[in-house]
């Protein structure tokens, strides 16, 4: 059956296999009811299952989806984490650093279908498809004043009415010119040359909060021309200034359930980013993917997964007054990582989840990526119902109440009876939790703020490890000077240089933002300020954040200590941010120091802000603005004042923190449905300068062969009509030899470009500057840069070179070389790689380019001891095959040096967990497993990758 006649078989209601189960609502709106399936084993289901069930029903169409499926979703119990099944989501969500390159790859294939006289037209997503423009900033700047320009931060002035920003006059006009610096006095970084611009591009000179077209013009053009010129189907795309995609993702593009056809089903979604998962928290059902999952899923690909086990996570008890949502979050964070869920559905039930409200809910199954579980999964209730009520029409709810009930997808805890059978459940007693801090260099390893300092003095002192940092007993007293615009400072270990309170999981609790502003606004008023040195900054997930926080009237007060909005979407957490000021770096790399970082995001990687600031930590944003007051992290703050006053009073923390009823009282106050209202005021009026980019009306895209953000990528160079047998690997070299907890951080390119990376000297070939590399998220779109960031990780350990850094031996030669030079010279010497590798390989989640990268490096398997399940399935989409070594060996268990030629002998008719022999140059061999686990994935593998799988299905 043929992919365009499966569509019609599932549209058409009367042929469809359960069209049986078609039940009408008292508005007269159809839907799949499996209520009407009259088998007990439905009502015992989790209900994350039965999402997945409906889909399954209703997208039942013989090919994709099979009736035996449907049946695999209903034992349920029986075949939990062993049944392969479908799941085809309601929609697709994507963000710029990940979503941009699904659009170049989709632009590159409607080019190949031209290249085999084929309609390029064909090439549409057939799922519904959201794209937000500028979820992902860079900060250029620290403590600038952005609060006097036009409208700060992009929300509402106090004297006007609702509308996007105004970019600054003249803006257009240096849109292009040399990043500039600061020009406000009281600014860390050195004054911009006064007179050559307008005030406001003085103020933030080519900052993309104010102008961010000029960064990467063809990307924005892409971003136009895909649902406009290019007239792609199915797609909607949310201009610059709206939102990151979370925020957004919650509080417009939320439908939990859709009416398309004529038919009312629940949402659900997949989409480019890890974070996604924090829609479970409004009872969608959603999860995180690479970029070739994503876009297998828009062009009509289901997401092909195992039928995952659920663990019930049962909340009990009250939660205390003085615990914020980022505690109840770390807590339950703490208990599920050490439950081993990895790859599990979470749901949770029990008496405890009617305290939460609906902001700590999406908290909480935000951090899904930290305790490795897919999604965490919190069912619509009276809760999600009065939440709402805030945001929707009386009409909508209406709807969503009564489909909602109709098809037993609405829990009530009252009755344990209802409670669903689970794979395991975990009890969770909502009282223990208590004020914590997570670091410093993981975010499993949890500090009560009561043991801080303790802890802090332990970690020094302990070997370096997970904590330890091993400073020398005499080192442990040392103060280093330092001048910073004219004063004298000094740092010692655990002075702070970075204070961050960022998008991710945050924001989306206004409590806790609210918190951090009451507690700005009494510190500020008790005569305390934050050191000038210190990078501090404000990047809310949407201008939703800005507004109330301005409403309430404590933004002010988070100005003067530094806390300006820079922006909406992922900054300081992924090392985009501003360095620092040369003389705290300095006194940093002069004492040795351990420098420490706060923020308030769920991502602290040692290294991962900056090479010297060696400790972060994550932290509710009330503590990440108390923590920047005292400048330290070396503080009691029970026994040891906050600051002292210019009068000389003593204020210590309890003095300023704010109490629950305050907080509770300013949210019901500002944090009200006018809030969302104006995000889709926003969304309706637009950008003007994203509206006014030239736009083609053409079917190709119009590659700019100068541009270095965006470039036709390699992927459908050599693709033919017929599917060509799998090629055997003969005489194959390890392009590197790794060890174990190899991290898609390691692998995929992220933050900034170093100055002496392949990447960098591919820019300055072409002529830019190191002022101009931006990073490698914003060149996302660019295979050329993107390849050569592949594995140019600080941290990459190869055993080949015996030290971390992003270095390989070329073995033929016996040169250390960069990862990419290597390859790129393997590939002239026409001989294929392989790489080495240990246990958890490609955990993580830095998905887009982690598959493509080796890809385009030539990779053509890779052997490790395990895989993350995940990036298993995304090397197979891109044609590596993902091998195993047997139980019980390891390369080292096997003798192997990394350096002797590999020879994998590849049958034509390669079947699921096909056992395969390794040859080497040396004479051994050695069994190993291809860990292909679906019908799905071997047809992938087979075709070289999921992109000429779809690209061969149209020609």
């Amino acid at each position: 059956m043929s992919r365009s006649s499966t569509y019609q078989y599932y549209l058409s209601l009367t042929e469809h296999p359960y069209s049986h189960l078609i039940d009408t609502l008292n508005d007269g709106v159809k839907f799949f009811n499996p209520q009407k399936l009259n088998d007990p084993r439905y009502g015992k289901l989790p209900l994350s299952i039965r999402v997945l069930l409906e889909a399954a029903i209703r997208k039942c169409d013989g090919f994709y989806v099979k009736e035996e499926d449907v049946q695999n979703y209903l034992d349920w119990q029986e075949q939990q984490n062993v049944a392969e099944v479908p799941f085809p989501p309601s929609r697709v969500l994507l963000q710029d650093f990940t979503g941009i390159p699904a659009m170049v790859d989709l632009a590159a294939m409607r080019d190949a279908l031209v290249k085999h006289g084929v309609d390029p037209y064909r090439v549409n997503p057939v799922c519904p498809t959201d794209l937000i423009v500028d979820h992902s900033l860079q900060i250029d700047f620290s403590k600038c004043a952005i609060q006097n320009t036009p409208n700060p931060g992009g929300g509402e002035t106090q004297s006007q009415g609702a509308g996007p920003r105004q970019p600054p006059r003249g803006g257009g006009a240096h849109c292009g010119a040399a990043r500039g610096s600061c020009g406000k006095g009281s600014c860390s970084d050195p004054p911009a040359s006064p007179g050559k611009h307008p005030p406001a591009v003085q103020q933030i000179e080519n900052s993309p909060l104010l102008c961010p077209f000029h960064l990467q013009p063809v990307s924005e053009q892409l971003t136009r021309w895909f649902p406009f010129g290019g007239s792609f189907q199915n797609v909607n795309v949310v201009p610059p200034d709206v939102g990151a995609v979370h925020q957004v993702n919650l509080e417009h593009l939320c439908r939990v359930v859709h009416v398309s056809d004529g038919l009312v089903y629940p949402d659900s979604v997949v989409g480019t980013d890890s974070h996604t998962t924090m829609i479970n928290g409004l009872g969608v059902l959603g999860w995180g993917v690479g970029g070739i999952e994503a876009e297998a899923v828009m062009l009509g690909q289901p997401v092909a997964l195992t039928l995952p086990q659920v663990v019930g996570c049962k909340l009990e008890g009250s939660i205390n007054p003085l615990t914020t949502s980022i505690d109840v979050v770390l807590g339950i964070t703490k208990h599920l990582r050490q439950a081993n869920i990895a790859g599990r559905f979470v749901e949770f039930f029990g008496p405890g989840v009617s305290q939460l409200s609906v902001p700590d809910r999406t908290t909480i199954a935000n951090m899904c990526p930290e305790y490795n579980a897919t999604v965490s999964f919190f069912p619509i209730d009276q809760v999600t119902l009065k939440h709402f009520n805030k945001t929707s029409d009386q009409e909508k709810l209406e709807l969503l109440e009564s489909y909602m009930k109709a098809v037993n997808l609405f829990r009530t805890y009252e009755d344990s009876e209802e409670d669903p059978v689970y794979s395991e459940v975990i009890e969770i007693q909502l009282s223990s939790f208590i004020p914590y801090v997570s670091g410093p260099k993981r975010p499993q390893d949890r500090v009560a703020v009561s043991d801080m300092k303790v802890d802090f003095h332990s970690c020094l002192k302990e070997k370096v490890g997970f904590k330890g940092f091993h400073v020398a007993p005499d080192r442990l007293q040392t103060q280093v000077p330092f001048q910073h615009a004219g004063q004298e400072y000094q740092l010692a270990h655990g002075s702070l240089v970075i204070a961050a309170v960022i998008s991710c999981t945050n924001n989306c609790n206004p409590s806790v933002m609210l918190a951090a502003g009451l507690l700005a606004k009494k510190a500020v008023e008790a005569g305390l300020g934050v050191k000038p040195y210190i990078r501090t900054s404000l990047a809310p997930g949407t201008g939703m954040v800005t507004q109330y926080l301005n409403t309430s009237g404590v933004l002010p007060f988070l100005s003067q200590l530094g806390f300006e909005v820079i922006g909406y979407g992922c900054a300081t957490c992924v090392g985009n941010t501003a360095p620092l000021p040369e003389g705290v770096a300095d006194a940093i790399k002069q004492g040795n120091l351990v420098a420490c970082g706060v923020l308030s995001g769920n991502r602290h990687f040692e290294g991962r802000l900056f090479n010297c600031v060696s400790a972060n930590y994550l932290a509710s944003p009330p503590l990440v603005v108390a923590y920047a007051i005292a400048g330290t992290v070396d503080i009691d703050f029970e026994k040891e004042p906050l600051g002292v006053t210019p009068e000389g009073k003593e204020v210590f923390l309890r003095d300023v923190w704010p109490s629950r009823e305050e907080v509770q009282q300013m949210e019901e106050d500002t944090v009200v449905s006018s809030i969302f209202q104006e995000l889709n005021s926003r969304m309706e009026k637009g950008n003007a300068l994203w509206s006014n980019l030239e736009c083609p009306e053409t079917a190709v895209f119009p590659w700019d062969q100068k541009s270095t953000y965006i470039r036709q990528p390699a992927f459908f160079h050599k693709l033919s009509k017929e599917v060509q047998p799998p090629r055997s690997i003969e005489h194959a070299h390890a392009l590197l030899f790794l060890g174990n907890k190899v991290t898609t951080d390691h692998i995929s390119p992220a933050g900034s470009i170093s100055r002496v990376s392949a990447a960098a000297k591919y820019l300055l070939s072409k002529r830019l500057t190191p002022r101009e590399f931006n990073s490698y998220g914003a060149r996302r779109g660019n295979d050329a840069v993107m390849t050569r960031g592949t594995f140019a990780s600080i941290k990459l350990m190869n055993r080949f070179i015996g030290k971390s850094g992003p270095k390989t031996l070329h073995i033929p030669s016996g040169q250390t070389l960069d990862v990419f030079e290597a390859a790129e010279r393997y590939q002239r010497e026409g001989i294929p790689l392989i790489i080495l590798a240990g246990k958890d390989y490609g955990s993580g989640s830095s998905r887009d380019w982690v598959a493509k990268g080796p890809c385009l490096l030539g990779v053509r398997a890779i052997i490790a001891e395990s895989f993350q399940k995940l990036h298993q399935t995304q090397l197979l989409g891109m044609g590596i095959l993902p091998l195993s070594f047997l139980p019980g060996q390891t390369a080292d268990s096997l003798e192997l040096s990394g350096k002797e030629k590999f020879s994998i002998s590849l049958p034509e008719e390669l079947a699921l967990g096909h056992a395969l022999t390794v040859q080497t140059s040396e004479g051994k061999s050695f069994g190993v497993t291809a860990l292909i686990d679906s019908e799905m994935d071997l047809i992938y593998y087979r075709h070289g990758g999921l992109l000429p799988y779809v690209a061969r299905t149209m020609i």
